[in-house]
């Protein structure tokens, strides 16, 4: 049988290992967003782990919703073309002209509008 370690023994050990953990306190949600559809958790409580300069994020408990995002026939969501607008200054059919030539990046889209 293990004799279960007491929390700050354990903090003080990850400590010595160059580790540390800390709660993030009024966390109200955490949007994990893929190229169709998003992930929204409410309420969870997360961790944030720093270990030799990455930071690795536990989320635990919630409310999961997932929704499909929708895709124009372009192929271009409709967030992505009021972003790139958005961005330049340029009109929603200049913004969506450009992704769709870009690919949808973003990035590559605003500097296609900017030059």
């Amino acid at each position: 049988m293990h004799k279960r370690m007491n929390p700050r023994e354990a903090k003080r050990m990850m400590g010595r290992m160059g580790l540390s953990m800390d709660t993030m306190p009024d966390v109200q949600e955490v949007v994990i967003r893929t190229g169709s559809k998003e992930i929204v958790i409410e309420q969870p409580e997360v961790a944030m782990l720093e270990m030799q300069g990455q930071k690795i994020f536990q989320v635990t408990g919630g409310t999961v919703v997932e929704k499909t995002l929708e895709r124009k026939a372009s192929g271009v969501a409709e967030e992505d073309v009021r972003l790139v607008a958005d961005q330049t200054g340029k009109s929603m059919e200049e913004a969506r002209k450009a992704l769709e030539e870009s690919g949808s990046d973003l990035a590559k889209a605003i500097l296609l509008l900017q030059s």
